[in-house]
């Protein structure tokens, strides 16, 4: 009987994929420095380096590590001034040098009703931020958000992020589950309903 060999990487790289992203949570909390209310995902949703990049033969090689992306939508309550932003965390691995992400069209989101560059904001200073940096030598940074775009992402099935690499090439990031679930709950806990 012949049995079917798969590097221990792959196999823990396709579990991740089959996990469900609704477990994410979302949380509220009241920022004791600005009397803001934050509202976040419990955990942000993690992006893996697409097939058509070559994810599979970066993840095969034990020599790399790759890269990985998260985002999480975000409320900044103030007395009822509402501001939206999207966290985004890239810790690049040595798979490929990442440029600046708060520079001029480095990231780009991608749903089923077409791409969205995205563009920086400064995000209000508070106590702490609403998601922890995955890797303290990765970038962060939030960007614009409207409710519209947020109801678009919630009802996509396709979450991608392009991320412009250092010499002008694009990484092509997707999600690692079905985020569908996790930011209509999101909407929910929100408020942001269409009823």
């Amino acid at each position: 009987m012949r049995q079917l060999r798969i590097p221990g990487g792959l196999v823990l790289v396709l579990l991740s994929a089959c996990a469900s992203q609704s477990s994410i949570k979302p949380v509220e909390y009241l920022d004791d420095r600005t009397a803001m209310t934050i509202g976040s995902l419990k955990e942000p949703i993690e992006l893996v380096p697409s097939v058509r990049q070559g994810g599979l033969r970066v993840i095969s090689s034990l020599r790399n590590k790759i890269s990985f992306a998260y985002l999480g939508p975000v409320e900044w309550d103030r007395s009822g001034a509402i501001v939206y932003g999207l966290w985004i965390h890239v810790a690049p691995g040595n798979d490929r040098p990442i440029a600046d992400i708060r520079s001029a069209a480095a990231l780009t989101l991608i749903l089923d009703g077409g791409t969205r560059v995205l563009t920086p904001i400064d995000a209000p200073q508070v106590g702490r931020g609403a998601y922890q940096a995955v890797a303290s030598w990765g970038q962060t940074a939030y960007f614009e958000l409207t409710v519209e775009m947020l109801k678009q992402m919630a009802a996509s099935e396709k979450l991608e992020l392009n991320i412009r690499a250092a010499d002008d090439s694009i990484v092509n990031f997707i999600a690692t589950g079905d985020t569908r679930g996790t930011l209509t709950a999101y909407l929910h806990a929100r408020g942001i309903t269409d009823d």
